[in-house]
């Protein structure tokens, strides 16, 4: 009798171990996948619901969530107007929750367009826009031309401004009202 309690806690033992090693390992492969998520990837998720950002030298930008490229997001503001706000302005965006889509759902095609393509669509449009840079200035104008890193603002309204700007230093694009 002693032989078969001293068989039962072994296995019980063994079993432990087991679910130990089980836990262990769902944990590290957790971890692992959530080191592969993008905020892109939570804000496809958070589409259509409400989000208040902080913008790095445009403050907050609050509204609902819109189309997401790889690289921007457009929020439909409380204001009525729109807003594209490049991911790399962001500060801290509210109101997310812990929803993910995954990489390449949902359209592929939107996935993998960049700022400089939304851009270009704007320009196209020749729309008047303000331009928030990341410094906390503004830039009025139309979007003439649109490189790989960079865009030209005209002023418009008799103006002869041009500005060059590199995408590292937008924050905000609206359309002017």
């Amino acid at each position: 009798m002693r032989w078969e309690r001293l068989f039962e806690d072994l296995e019980a033992q063994l079993t432990e171990w087991e679910l130990s090693e089980l836990r262990a390992e769902v944990a590290d492969r957790t971890r692992l996948e959530e080191s592969r998520v993008r905020l892109a990837d939570r804000l496809r998720a958070a589409r259509g619901g409400q989000v208040s950002a902080k913008v790095r030298g445009a403050g907050p930008v609050r509204g609902e969530v819109g189309a997401v490229g790889a690289d921007w997001v457009l929020v439909a503001e409380e204001s009525g107007g729109e807003a594209v706000v490049p991911l790399a302005a962001l500060t801290h965006v509210a109101g997310l929750g812990s929803r993910v889509e995954a990489p390449g759902k949902g359209s592929r095609v939107a996935s993998r367009l960049r700022l400089g393509y939304v851009l270009r669509a704007i320009s196209r449009d020749r729309a008047e826009v303000v331009v928030t840079l990341v410094d906390g200035g503004t830039l009025r104008g139309t979007i003439d031309r649109v490189g790989a890193d960079h865009a030209d603002i005209a002023e418009r309204a008799g103006g002869s401004g041009r500005w060059t700007v590199a995408f590292a230093g937008i924050a905000v694009v609206r359309r002017s009202r």
